[in-house]
């Protein structure tokens, strides 16, 4: 499979449950209104299916206010699943159902036992290798682990920095191709992209760093002109999706949503 890192088949969400409204955040900026996120969500998955992917949206799951956000709770290769063990400790219990819903697409669901902690939006899957970012959600054991069960299907897991105060390693960046990433100065400047080619969100539009490529098209945050003409001006198939309600619960469009073709003989 070609472009294994971007394109796919399938994807899986999730639909908010009412309890979102008590999601984690970073920063207080009020709670997101329940209705227009659904709006943006419906938005979100109508472009992920205009590529042709077929998407799957799970029920609400009641009483875990940030199962949304799919991404967190596991890793999916060609090859298998992994399912993570999140930093946060009132997300853990979404693990256990997102790993019913991927045995019934592959063969091998695989599980990152404790003590250590890693969430999907710190790990950026490219053509060559999977960037792994500690941060406040993911620790050197966890990456270790995840290193270890993926080296059975020749993977190559690299740690890297991500600066204090950003959340997840992709708030601050997406692949747009095989050779280049968006990203933000602040997370460019680590070095953890040399060998890449990297396009750098404008000044005041570094939220827009977490952006999605999704077979044909990269979905992106509404509210950041500068950063969508500079990537239509690359040559990139722009969609913008509406992510205000998301992004108080520091969600992204990454955030939102599984992407991998199935391995389940």
């Amino acid at each position: 499979m070609t472009a294994r890192s971007y394109r796919f088949s399938q994807a899986i969400t999730r639909t908010p449950d009412r309890s979102m409204v008590n999601g984690l955040r970073a920063v207080d900026r009020g709670d997101p209104d329940l209705d227009l996120f659904k709006v943006h969500h419906a938005d979100y998955i109508a472009a992920l299916r205009s590529t042709g992917a077929t998407v799957t949206t799970l029920d609400p799951l009641a009483g875990f206010p940030d199962a949304v956000f799919v991404e967190d709770t596991a890793l999916c290769l060609p090859e298998g699943a992994i399912i993570m063990r999140p930093g946060a400790p009132t997300r853990l219990g979404e693990v256990g159902a997102m790993a019913r819903v991927l045995a019934g697409y592959y063969d091998e669901v695989l599980t990152v036992e404790g003590p250590g902690h890693i969430e999907g939006g710190d790990i950026l899957t490219t053509e060559r290798e999977i960037l792994v970012g500690r941060s406040s959600r993911t620790d050197a054991h966890g990456i270790e682990t995840l290193r270890r069960l993926v080296a059975s299907w020749n993977y190559r897991v690299r740690e890297v920095r991500t600066p204090p105060g950003v959340l997840h390693y992709k708030t601050d960046c997406a692949l747009l191709d095989e050779e280049t990433i968006l990203a933000t100065d602040r997370l460019a400047a680590t070095g953890c992209f040399d060998g890449y080619k990297v396009i750098h969100t404008p000044a005041g539009e570094e939220a827009a760093a977490n952006a999605v490529r999704f077979n044909d098209i990269v979905l992106l945050p509404a509210g950041f002109p500068k950063t969508a003409d500079l990537l239509a001006s690359a040559g990139y198939t722009i969609r913008e999706i509406g992510n205000s309600e998301a992004a108080k619960l520091d969600g992204g469009m990454s955030c939102l949503s599984l992407r991998f073709t199935p391995g389940k003989s």
